[in-house]
């Protein structure tokens, strides 16, 4: 018989407990009803449970645990929105703790740590347009650049979500990316983990406001045209004592054994992965993030963490599986349910996997065995291009094949090409100053680098910031130096970024195949001596091309011969070099290269180029003209 104390049903019951109700947030956690707000919590081996807030002064409202189901506790209270509320719980042991609601959906602003019932939202969407295409970037239809965002450091004093909506909007559009990709914007109480230590799964962070904020944040930018990536941590959570851990006075959110339930680099919580509970409140905020905040995707941060159990472990610091194997099979299986259930209900988003390992199928079909995502980072292609660019010119010929070796396994997978945050914190300096050379070499080999980043197959992502090539790594605490881009060098590397995406744009040859081997062809990868690199992209049909040539060294590189597919003119659409971009202008930016009939390169047609000291150049034709 249905409970008429409670809106929660018998199949919710029973969907909870199975851990299949896809739409959670709107059973647990606070919800609206005609004579207050309903609580909810799942906390099924506590003693007692009750919930306390600005409404009746912290003192106990009782709650009554269901007959049925995995151990729910309801209760509706006199409570409106805005309150303040935890719940207090009495475990097994006698002992009383206070939680904050796993479920909330709004939260009080850090360090102060009490869940907020949150109004019912009355944001109304205007991208409507933009959500019926955004399939577009699935299909290959559309590109995919990415600039990654760490919000709290953008702009000191722009901390809401309007303001930030403006400022970041305007200046993604002006530089022509497709995509922002949001550090975590779930709340976390340590403002240093970047978000990436979350304790409020289902509220944005009230850093930048109420979640009506958040909605805004987005529809803004999906009337720039612009999607919306948010960062997901179902990995590990905090150890913070009014948090998720050790919930009702046991191990409930996270494994119970040390040995998979802690993580030894971050001193938190592993998730208990194999718990239907458990599972069903990863799967579900997933999902939630999806529906209520319209995101474009979710790149799932530390995968690699998830998919091996002795990961980062010692001999005698982990248990094999029950095949006595070190693959972490309940988080796996929670990774392919996730992407599964987020492709019957979402099929036009984007599931990104950080995943730092060889392990393979991260982005076929769990049909097929694999987890299912629909694009992984290639850190792979970012160690070794990096590392490359990091050696002195002078002796970049020996160690030619770090820039080739991606190539292998470029197709294997549907990769994003990451320059993230990462790469420019903890010591390891900003990306200009990776680059081996004296200042002028730095700047010149940064956009050559960048030039190399777009051309490839693989969409670009950037960390905020680095179109100003600043000196300096990032520093979360400080906003970004906006006022490099008032000096040349600076200045060039960004309006670089802004053409780069203009001509990508103008050329799909540079994006459209980026999943097929077909799309692209050395021309010459071996050309050691001179750290000369060049090939081709290839349109749909091979009506058009564009080749692309990269030098390494300071060496301007005149009369160098490149071997083209069709005797024609070749229109060079980008040049690193030129003086715009605070280059040398060694060969002019818009000549316009005659070929002729010599055979080269394995092609029918060649052309000399004149190229530049540490630069690249694209070249674009049509076959036929």
């Amino acid at each position: 018989m249905p409970d008429p104390s409670t809106s929660i049903g018998e199949l919710d019951l029973h969907l909870l407990a199975e851990g299949t109700h896809r739409r959670l947030w709107e059973v647990l956690g606070p919800q609206h009803v005609d004579d207050g707000v309903q609580f909810a919590v799942w906390a099924p081996n506590a003693a007692s449970v009750a919930v306390v807030g600005d409404w009746n002064g912290w003192r106990a409202d009782p709650m009554r645990k269901l007959d049925q189901g995995p151990g729910i506790w309801t209760v509706t209270a006199a409570a409106s929105s805005g309150d303040c509320y935890k719940f207090e719980i009495v475990t097994s042991e006698g002992r009383t703790i206070r939680k904050a609601d796993p479920m909330a959906r709004q939260t009080e602003l850090p360090p102060s740590d009490a869940s907020v019932v949150p109004p019912p939202s009355t944001h109304e969407w205007s991208d409507d347009d933009w959500m019926a295409d955004r399939a577009d970037v699935l299909a290959g239809a559309a590109p995919m650049r990415i600039y990654e965002v760490h919000l709290g450091s953008w702009r000191r004093g722009v901390d809401d979500w309007d303001a930030l909506a403006e400022q970041v909007g305007e200046h993604v559009a002006r530089l022509g990316f497709t995509h922002v990709e949001l550090l975590p914007i779930a709340e976390h109480p340590f403002g240093g983990s970047w978000g990436y230590q979350v304790s409020g799964y289902y509220a944005p962070t009230a850093r930048f406001g109420d979640p009506d904020g958040c909605r805004r944040f987005v529809d803004a930018m999906h009337r720039r045209g612009i999607g919306v990536i948010v960062d997901w941590v179902p990995a590990h959570f905090p150890k913070d004592d009014w948090s998720l851990g050790r919930f009702d006075g046991t191990a409930l959110y996270e494994h119970p054994d040390p040995k998979r339930g802690e993580h030894p680099d971050w001193g938190t919580y592993v998730f208990a992965f194999g718990r239907n509970e458990v599972r069903n409140f990863l799967v579900a905020n997933a999902l939630y993030w999806l529906d209520e905040f319209h995101v474009d995707g979710l790149r799932v941060d530390a995968v690699a963490s998830m998919l091996y159990l002795d990961y980062s472990r010692g001999p005698g610091e982990w248990s094999a599986n029950e095949f006595g194997g070190r693959e972490h099979l309940e988080a796996i299986r929670m990774l392919q349910e996730t992407n599964t259930v987020v492709g019957e209900e979402f099929p036009d988003v984007l599931m990104i996997a950080e995943e730092s390992t060889a392990w393979p199928g991260v982005t076929q079909p769990v049909s097929d065995g694999g987890l299912g995502f629909s694009h992984k980072w290639n850190l792979g292609w970012m160690h070794d291009t990096l590392g490359y660019l990091e050696h002195d010119p002078v002796h970049r010929r020996h160690h030619h094949n770090e820039m080739t070796f991606a190539q292998l396994y470029a197709y294997n997978e549907r990769f994003v090409l990451p320059l993230s945050h990462d790469e420019v914190v903890h010591g390891k300096g900003s990306l200009v100053n990776k680059i081996g050379g004296d200042d002028w070499q730095r700047f010149a080999g940064l956009r050559a680098l960048f030039a190399w980043q777009w051309s490839m197959p693989g969409a670009p992502l950037l960390f905020m910031g680095s179109e100003l090539a600043p000196w300096q790594e990032w520093n979360d605490a400080s906003e970004l130096p906006w006022h490099l881009i008032e000096h040349a060098p600076h200045r060039g590397v960004h309006d670089l970024l802004a053409e780069m995406n203009r001509v990508t744009d103008e050329f799909p040859a540079l994006w459209r195949r980026d999943r097929e081997p077909a799309g692209f062809q050395w021309l010459d990868a071996d050309d050691a001596l001179h750290s000369m690199y060049s090939f081709l992209r290839w349109d749909d049909h091979g009506a058009a091309a564009v080749a692309c040539i990269a030098n390494f060294t300071p060496v301007a590189r005149p009369g160098y011969r490149v071997g083209l597919p069709w005797v024609g003119e070749w229109e060079p659409i980008l040049d690193t070099d030129a003086a715009a971009w605070w280059g040398s202008g060694h060969r002019g930016a818009n000549q316009i290269l005659a070929t002729d009939d010599e055979v080269w390169q394995g092609q029918p047609a060649s052309a000399l180029l004149d190229i530049g000291p540490m630069s690249m150049v694209w070249l674009a034709a049509r076959r036929g003209e």
